[in-house]
């Protein structure tokens, strides 16, 4: 089953990552203030980058990847896509200054 990945910029500047099976209907709730706890209060939202999947752990697994990146990484690949953080994991900056 389909599921989507997506970045809410709320009124606050914060970004909210979540994911979902309907996008349209998720995206509805979080306006109305019934998708979630945190962007009740942060509204107005923008939906500011969204992905497609073809299984809905796919999704999920990402939306929990990037629940932990700091708000400057989200920024990057909001603005451009997975190829702006390729090279930002712990992992990949430790192996750079390896000598």
């Amino acid at each position: 089953m389909t599921g989507y990945t997506y970045i809410l910029r709320c009124a606050d500047g914060t970004f909210y990552a979540g994911s979902t099976r309907n996008l349209d209907d998720r995206l509805a709730a979080h306006a109305q203030g019934l998708g979630s706890d945190y962007t009740t209060d942060r509204r107005p939202l923008e939906v500011v980058w969204s992905a497609e999947f073809g299984r809905i752990d796919e999704a999920f697994w990402l939306e929990k990847q990037i629940q932990g990146w700091s708000h400057a990484k989200r920024l990057a690949l909001i603005e451009g896509g997975f190829d702006a953080i390729k090279g930002w994991s712990a992992r990949e900056r430790a192996l750079r200054r390896s000598p």
